[in-house]
């Protein structure tokens, strides 16, 4: 699995946005600096994140960005999700929606279990969870397998 550049830059926008307790609108600009996300690319990313219903937006002075929701009820899934689409696709094709004969008929359910594991994890980690409260045990678990840590 890949995990894109805009992928990566919502969910540490969405972070730095989780992080802040200040109820007032965070500016792209402070978002952009503090996470070392390109101005311009952050811009569009925030849009689509506006549209998605995960953040909203104020104009002005004294405006910015803020969670639309509380930060417990967003999930990473749902950042990736909303800027990427679905989170596992194999050829740009989601897997129920593949077949496959001879030999590689057992692919489908294997690419079918990977989704249902990358679902697992990254719809039951919040942006609460990684912003403030510290991973879930069995996503902490999991981390802190040493081989989880090497490219074979």
């Amino acid at each position: 699995m890949r995990i894109s550049a805009r992928a990566d830059y919502a969910v540490r926008a969405a972070l730095q946005l989780a992080a802040c307790t200040d109820t007032d609108p965070v500016k792209a600009e402070t978002i952009s600096a503090a996470q070392e996300i390109p101005h311009k690319f952050l811009e569009g990313i925030l849009n689509d994140m506006r549209r998605g219903g995960l953040v909203t937006s104020q104009r002005g002075g004294n405006g910015g960005y803020r969670l639309a929701r509380p930060a417990a009820e967003i999930s990473i899934a749902d950042v990736i999700r909303t800027v990427d689409g679905p989170l596992v696709s194999v050829r740009g094709v989601r897997p129920p929606e593949l077949s496959y004969s001879g030999p590689a008929e057992s692919l489908l359910p294997l690419w079918i279990a990977l989704r249902a594991n990358v679902r697992q994890i990254l719809d039951g980690v919040s942006l609460e969870d990684v912003a403030c409260t510290g991973l879930p045990a069995e996503v902490a678990e999991l981390a802190d397998n040493p081989s989880a840590w090497t490219n074979p």
